[in-house]
């Protein structure tokens, strides 16, 4: 590759150097006070594209010897005045060369900071994608805990309630099955791969991860409300995906009513058919949102939150958009906040 590099060089090279002679040679036949050397600037300028800094030095300096010894060999003319115009041609020559050298050495640096802001880019998506899977396993193995401390219990009744405890195994790998699902999903959002669509029961998805909230709901006292229409066609997404979305919401609108007095926390979650697309809604009572934080609450890395990473929403968005649906937010017209999303229905 390096020798197909400079095989490609050589032309046009060669074409510099016959412009340099053809210069050298209009200098030296014509009176001093032609200034003819100056146009070894343009050389310089011109082999810039094709030659590396030092090459680049070593030309400029080939450039100052010739326009001396051009000087030297000049027949006629005023003297004088053709020194001032050699200082004027090497001085020209001087700074177009150092000109273009700092050029050069600012777009290395750029380029240097780009490839480190890339790297950077890189570990932060790593950061972000092991923080997401994190924050969205999060909710299963919670599960998990709860049906194995419920399976534990049952066992040490006496006598041993087994029908309970067999319940709670059930919940136990269904749950891990459900951790497994996420992380696969989370994977393949990172690496591209195409979104896995079929068509399921909405509402029986939602409840799923509903009845997984509940005792985080029960543990803090909040009231939750479900309005989930009867009707509704089945959606056509990556069932898995939404659930996340879906859990992801619940959890913002735990967090959220979470800031307020225990009377006033209350979630409600509701579905229906709009225009064609089944429209899910989680409301809560919480602190609400700024307006001023409308505009960046799907921007990744950037959140209200002290302990947040400003991840869970963006996701929320590369989800739902891939899916086919659109996610937005809104103020419910009191305290609180309002997440909305859509993913096509069935025909």
């Amino acid at each position: 590759m390096q020798m197909l590099v400079n095989k490609q060089k050589v032309p046009r090279l060669i074409v510099v150097f016959l412009i340099m002679a053809g210069i050298f040679a209009f200098d030296t036949l014509t009176q001093y006070e032609v200034a003819a050397a100056v146009f070894y600037s343009g050389v310089i300028l011109l082999a810039s594209r094709y030659l590396e800094q030092k090459g680049l030095i070593w030309l400029a300096v080939a450039c100052v010897t010739l326009t001396v010894v051009s000087f030297a060999l000049t027949p006629t003319g005023h003297r004088d005045t053709g020194l001032i115009n050699m200082m004027i041609s090497i001085a020209a020559i001087a700074i177009t060369t150092g000109l273009i050298v700092r050029m050069e050495s600012a777009l290395s640096a750029a380029q240097q900071a780009k490839d480190r802001l890339l790297r950077y880019a890189r570990v932060k998506s790593l950061e972000g994608l092991a923080s997401s899977i994190a924050h969205e396993v999060s909710q299963p193995m919670a599960a998990i805990m709860t049906s194995a401390n419920a399976g534990k219990r049952w066992l040490t009744h006496v006598p041993p309630n087994l029908e309970r405890v067999e319940t709670s195994l059930e919940r136990i790998l269904s749950d891990a099955s459900r951790a497994s699902a996420i992380i696969d999903r989370m994977r393949s959002l990172a690496t591209g791969e195409v979104t896995k669509k079929s068509e399921f029961d909405f509402n029986q998805a939602v409840l799923e991860i509903i009845n997984t909230s509940k005792p985080q709901m029960q543990k803090n006292n909040i009231v939750l409300v479900t309005d989930l229409q009867l009707d509704l066609p089945k959606a056509v997404a990556d069932r898995i995906q939404i659930q996340q979305v879906v859990g992801n919401l619940i959890l913002n609108a735990i967090d959220a009513v979470n800031k307020v007095p225990a009377h006033r926390r209350n979630i409600r979650v509701s579905s229906e058919k709009r225009d064609g697309r089944i429209l899910l809604s989680v409301q809560d009572s919480g602190v609400g949102i700024k307006a001023e934080d409308f505009p960046h609450l799907f921007e990744p890395f950037w959140t209200d939150k002290p302990e947040g990473l400003g991840i869970g929403l963006s996701i929320c968005r590369s989800i739902v958009e891939n899916n086919g649906g659109q996610i937005w937010a809104e103020h419910p017209g009191r305290k609180g906040a309002v997440f909305r999303f859509t993913v096509p229905a069935c025909e």
